[in-house]
């Protein structure tokens, strides 16, 4: 079972959230948002080619709009892989954290 790294994780998470709306400047946004962390515009262009490349997301490039200087959107979505991997992951954390509440609480 493949499991995802927790920058994976939040990334995959980010754009299952923003369904359609997904391009890296909402996705930004929203890790921001959900856990206060700010990622530079390159690591995040890194981060997402490296999902894409795994097949856990897809890429989608939208015509060029005159307010961006010409330049395109990339909208990102998620594929079945990626859709596994998530559930994979939650299964494992599950998993894993099983009987710790209890043991927490103790301490």
């Amino acid at each position: 079972m493949k499991v995802l790294t927790r920058a994976e994780e939040m990334l995959l998470l980010s754009i299952l959230r923003l369904k359609e709306n997904a391009f890296s400047l909402t996705i930004l946004k929203e890790i921001n948002r959900r856990i206060g962390k700010k990622l530079t515009i390159g690591s995040l262009w890194v981060s997402l080619d490296s999902l894409h490349k795994k097949g856990y997301i897809d890429k989608r490039v939208a015509e060029e709009t005159p307010a961006k200087g010409g330049r395109k959107k990339i909208f990102y979505s998620l594929t079945p892989s990626g859709a596994k991997a998530l559930r994979n992951t939650r299964e494992f954390q599950k998993t894993l954290w099983k009987g710790a509440e209890r043991q927490l609480k103790k301490i």
